[in-house]
């Protein structure tokens, strides 16, 4: 039954990870990249234009969107410059182009650990810090948008991967006119809720993180 965008997804997605697509609407592990210069996103499909994006990432990087829906040749995603728990939508082989992940990324709070799946085998699980209760770590369907690497001092660690998901609620202090984006980096705390949103792991375990998982992973955070 599946057909366009569907039946490349079936094949894709069996070919690189021997998963079958799931059917018209479903989250799919996959990401979706530009085919162009920039691309607009839309409220809807066919729907009105919410935003454009250009080929970068707000912090560089090349713009990937993380794919967490599909109806027919339109795919609904992720982005950094979406507020939390706001998705748009994109037409695949107009406006995008879209690849299998074989990976994802699901964090529980309460357990405080981050599992790292391929396909639907736990091949990691990562202890890891929260935020704090006056700046908690935000739930919902996220992907990682970007990897940094640079001398960003000891609170964060040489490596990040940052995710689409904003920090809304921010420790006391922090400038409210600038976006805060809730990343993967080392720090202190594993097993504690003491950050300011971001999840903290060991530098060995971010260094595992950065040549493990393709930008546009899927990143699920629950409570």
């Amino acid at each position: 039954m599946a057909h366009g965008l569907i039946a490349y997804l079936a094949a894709a997605v069996a070919a690189a990870s021997h998963v079958a697509a799931p059917p018209d609407g479903a989250t799919a592990s996959l990401a979706a990249r530009p085919l162009g210069q920039s691309v607009v996103l839309r409220a809807e499909p066919n729907g009105k234009p919410l935003m454009r994006l250009g080929s970068r990432g707000p912090l560089g990087g090349p713009l990937v969107l993380g794919v967490v829906g599909v109806r027919g040749s339109w795919v609904q995603v992720t982005a950094e410059a979406l507020p939390n728990g706001h998705f748009g939508w994109a037409k695949f082989g107009r406006d995008v182009a879209v690849h299998p992940v074989q990976w994802t990324l699901r964090a529980s709070l309460s357990r405080r650990e981050l599992d790292v799946l391929r396909g639907s085998e736990i091949v990691r699980t990562i202890p890891v810090g929260i935020g704090a209760p006056d700046s908690p770590t935000p739930t919902g369907r996220f992907a990682v948008a970007e990897k940094l690497t640079g001398p960003f001092g000891p609170a964060f660690g040489p490596r990040i991967l940052v995710l689409t998901a904003r920090q809304p609620r921010l420790p006391a202090g922090w400038n409210r006119n600038v976006t805060y984006y809730v990343a993967i980096h080392s720090g202190s705390g594993r097993g504690s809720a003491v950050s300011a949103g971001c999840l903290h792991a060991t530098e060995a375990d971010v260094r595992w993180l950065m040549r493990t998982v393709p930008l546009g992973t899927p990143v699920l955070i629950s409570s």
